[in-house]
């Protein structure tokens, strides 16, 4: 964990995690002045559950809240169809056939999901679930990943995605 671009920009990969907030987030990363930093990142980056998120453009949170906009997407809050919301639990992901973040794990393989704000599917998923609808459930721009589920949650499929960040 380190603020230094020097560090940061030597990093082999960096992982864009985020609990609670889009708001929260955003005025962490705007204190520690990471928002262009993580902009200029050329290495692998990975961003878990409200990273992913925070990779959009603007999340529907309260009143609204402007993202770091690498994914040119919006992030609005889910649908409840009849669902119980936040999203909590073990879920399908159907990855997109030949993603180097996927493989080795089986379509349809199960990842553990706790949200209440999701990507809709467009040009940079990569995965998709279905809770009540589809909603992108993995998503890659050039050197910028993001899952919505929790790898470290989700057993054997959760450790072999995280491995093939790492040997990315």
């Amino acid at each position: 964990v380190s603020r230094e671009a020097e560090i940061v920009l030597r990093a082999d990969k960096l992982f864009l995690p985020g609990v609670g907030t889009a708001q929260a987030a955003m005025d962490q990363l705007r204190e520690r002045e990471l928002i262009d930093l993580i902009k200029a990142c050329t290495q692998p980056v990975l961003g878990i559950c409200l990273g992913m998120q925070l990779l959009g453009r603007r999340s529907e949170e309260t009143r609204g809240v402007d993202l770091l906009n690498i994914i040119e997407q919006d992030v609005p809050k889910m649908t409840d169809f009849g669902l119980p919301l936040p999203h909590m639990g073990w879920n399908r992901v159907y990855p997109q056939a030949g993603n180097r973040l996927f493989q080795g794990i089986e379509d349809g393989a199960y990842f553990y999901f706790v949200h209440s704000y999701a990507m809709p599917v467009n040009p940079w998923t990569i995965a998709q679930c279905n809770y009540g609808e589809p909603f992108t459930a993995a998503v890659q721009k050039d050197n910028f990943f993001g899952v919505q589920f929790h790898p470290e949650r989700s057993g054997a499929a959760g450790a072999q995605l995280l491995k093939n960040f790492l040997e990315m």
